[in-house]
């Protein structure tokens, strides 16, 4: 449905009048005038949080034609972890649901009731490990952010694409809200609402974008991709993630991070409240460096203030002893088979520096092209790791083995292998060390 025909409603929704065109800058199609979208076309729906409601839900979504609109709303910076404490879903035909999870073990029977069914999701992989939690995978998938960059839009965030294409304006006031609050304010969810509001009418601008430059295969492989990567394992040593880490050159301070961390994590997980809520990174770095041995010592720590603090600094001064005390004391770094960062490499091994200056150019190149941004044509790592160390028998084939094997997608392998075997075999002549420090300076 084009935006011109979007019925009105008496709470200030989008007019039904075509509204004049404009040209946005850096896009060429023009896009009606913006208009503010600010109430949901059939009002704010009620929230669903009894199982009758679920049921009522279920069965409206499942009798629903057409692709379904899905979001969630987390409480990160609020509440511990990323779980969803709202979720949104629109669908033709069955208008708009908002689901409060938190009365529910899972959401399987919205799963089902979706079994089939394409998920139009902006930026998924944000709000696909919440949704998973709860039961919800997509049989198909359709990014609106990433089918937005790979159709080279300037601006991909959701309100500047639903301005670009549909020419309405998106309130976003909103999304760093604590989602865990209950009852939610109506202004909340009349925003939560509005996220799926036009998500199918955007996939529809966005598939004939795609489909205009040849890009709509390039756009299908990727979201297929994402279900098939599933959702990333944890990550090993979490701790180690501690802003401001690098700080750390001295293996007793890592180790009293580490147990500053965990000990925080742990509290923060009974208490159900986000780590940095309790004491920030930045304190859990200070005291390592500082190894504070008595309260008073520990609270005058730079950020090490406030009630977490004070009523738990008994426990954070045991973390820093046991810290003391160990024996077996954390790697500074952990092993890794990834290069060396690109900075060092004509360094370390000029070949692979003046394979690496080669390609770089030239995949910019064929993204501008393209029309899309450079780390979309192919993942930088991968890059990296193909010309550090590329094969021995290097031929677009060869390269392209290897892209395959660390995930890059078939059309980005058809595009890239060529240039980055060329680049291999015949590499331009890398600048002499005098002229590369002369051109940093």
């Amino acid at each position: 449905m084009s935006p011109e025909n979007l019925e009105p409603n008496t709470a200030g929704g989008p007019a039904a009048e075509p509204a004049p065109h404009i040209t946005v800058e850096g896009f060429d199609n023009p896009i009606p005038e913006v208009i503010d979208l600010d109430a949901p076309r059939e009002g704010v729906p009620l929230v669903i949080d009894t199982l009758a409601g679920l049921e009522r839900c279920a069965a409206a979504i499942a009798a629903g034609t057409g692709p379904a609109g899905v979001d969630a709303e987390r409480a990160s910076g609020f509440r511990y972890g990323q779980r969803a404490f709202l979720v949104q879903i629109r669908r033709e035909g069955a208008g708009t649901w908002l689901i409060d999870p938190e009365p529910f073990d899972d959401l399987k029977i919205i799963n089902e009731a979706l079994s089939g069914v394409e998920w139009i999701l902006h930026a998924s992989t944000q709000d696909l490990p919440c949704l998973a939690e709860l039961g919800m995978w997509p049989d198909k998938l359709f990014d609106t952010e990433l089918a937005a960059r790979l159709a080279g839009l300037p601006r991909v965030g959701l309100a500047a694409v639903i301005e670009q294409l549909l020419g309405f304006g998106l309130a976003k006031e909103h999304s760093a809200a604590d989602w865990s609050t209950r009852p939610l304010p109506e202004p909340w969810l009349r925003y939560a609402a509005l996220d799926v509001e036009v998500l199918a009418e955007l996939r529809e601008e966005l598939i004939e974008l795609l489909e205009a430059d040849g890009k709509l295969e390039f756009a299908e492989q990727e979201f297929a991709g994402i279900l098939a990567n599933g959702i990333p394992a944890p990550r090993v040593d979490p701790w180690r993630k501690t802003s401001g880490l690098h700080q750390i050159r001295d293996r007793r301070q890592l180790a009293a991070v580490r147990e500053l961390w965990v000990e925080r994590d742990q509290l923060a997980r009974k208490r159900d409240v986000a780590p940095g809520r309790l004491i920030p990174d930045s304190a859990l770095v200070a005291a390592a460096k500082s190894l504070p041995s008595t309260v008073p010592q520990l609270l005058a720590t730079k950020g090490f203030h406030g009630r977490a603090a004070q009523r738990e600094a008994p426990r954070w001064l045991r973390c820093i002893s046991v810290a003391r005390g160990l024996d077996e004391l954390p790697p500074l770094h952990l092993p890794t088979n990834a290069p060396p960062p690109p900075r060092v490499w004509a360094d370390r091994d000029p070949d692979a520096a003046a394979r690496l200056a080669t390609a770089r150019p030239r995949l910019q190149a064929a993204a501008e092209e393209l029309k899309l941004p450079v780390e979309n044509l192919l993942t930088p790592d991968y890059l990296r790791r193909v010309l550090w160390r590329p094969p021995s028998d290097i031929t677009p084939e060869t390269v392209g083995a290897e892209l395959r094997e660390l995930g890059a997608r078939e059309w980005q392998i058809a595009i890239t292998a060529p240039i980055l075997a060329e680049a291999s075999l015949h590499p331009d002549r890398l600048p002499s060390k005098d002229a590369r420090e002369k051109s940093a300076g």
